[in-house]
């Protein structure tokens, strides 16, 4: 992705009107011992060779941050990770950030840093050229929660008896405890674990963007729905390899571990997984987190 960035870059900058320099370009994405993918570079790229060939203000294009991926038309396509990137941004003091327009209501969770959200290159642009206004966006958290509060979710009115499995559960919920649930098939094991999150406490802003950083990085963010504000509930199937239980891979990714932060990892029919898949577990089982 990062190396056909090359063509899809040069025919965006052509498609949208601009001088591609006909000169050789060296685009040196630092440092180089750090991996490299995706397509989030190909803005800063164009931005960076409208820069040096003056068809953008260089001074005003290295005020701000910019990510996102660019279509052949030129216009600006969503990326993964966005929200993890605008808190080091913000940790490292800038005071913006330029995002595609499909990425803005993730960005716009984090305070203290302007989002400007694009949906072309000419936006962009017109932009830093001082020619095109674009408001910073900022993304309503409170209704994020409201929003979410409304959504159905499995509630434990439907569990008709298991009183002491109840009492065990609600024990267990309190106290963040680990659960083995025994018992014949079709007594409503599954039934009961996937109703626990609808009695945890209510997500604080704080549990909700820790866990919506991991889902961001997973790429499973909606423009609908920019924060996780109900508790996660993972039930990975029992032929699941240890990366996907744990993380990692040759391209690392979060794995369910890191997917049910904050909620539940419900491991289904527990002896059917591999035994060293149920090993890379026991880090996690002994820290509680």
């Amino acid at each position: 992705a990062v190396n056909e960035a090359k063509e899809r870059v040069r025919t965006a900058i052509e498609n949208s009107g601009y001088d591609f320099p006909v000169q050789r370009i060296t685009i040196n994405l630092a440092p180089a011992d750090i991996r490299k993918e995706g397509p989030s570079f190909d803005l800063p790229i164009a931005v960076g060779i409208l820069s040096v060939s003056h068809q953008i203000d260089p001074d005003l294009a290295s005020r701000y941050a910019v990510v996102g991926e660019l279509a052949l038309d030129g216009r600006v396509r969503a990326v993964s990770g966005i929200l993890p990137m605008v808190f080091e941004l913000k940790r490292r003091r800038f005071k913006g950030i330029i995002v595609p327009e499909g990425n803005a209501a993730e960005a716009g969770v984090v305070d203290g840093i302007d989002v400007y959200p694009v949906s072309h290159l000419s936006e962009v642009v017109g932009f830093l050229n001082g020619s095109y206004v674009i408001e910073p966006y900022r993304t309503d958290i409170a209704g994020c929660f409201l929003e979410d509060d409304a959504r159905n979710v499995p509630d434990f009115s439907d569990v008709k008896g298991h009183e002491s499995v109840k009492r065990a559960i609600v024990v267990a919920a309190a106290g963040g405890h680990n659960l083995l649930m025994v018992g014949n098939p079709g007594v409503g094991k599954s039934m009961i674990a996937q109703r626990i999150p609808g009695i945890l406490p209510k997500m604080s802003v704080d549990e909700a963007l820790s866990t919506t950083t991991l889902y961001s990085i997973a790429g499973k963010v909606s423009k609908e729905h920019p924060l996780v504000t109900q508790r996660p509930f993972r039930s990975p199937h029992h032929t699941i390899s240890d990366a996907g239980l744990v993380g990692g891979g040759t391209r690392p990714k979060p794995g369910e571990v890191s997917l049910s932060h904050n909620g539940v990892l419900f491991l289904d029919e527990l002896p059917e997984f591999n035994r060293r898949t149920l090993e890379v577990m026991r880090q996690p089982l002994e820290d509680g987190a």
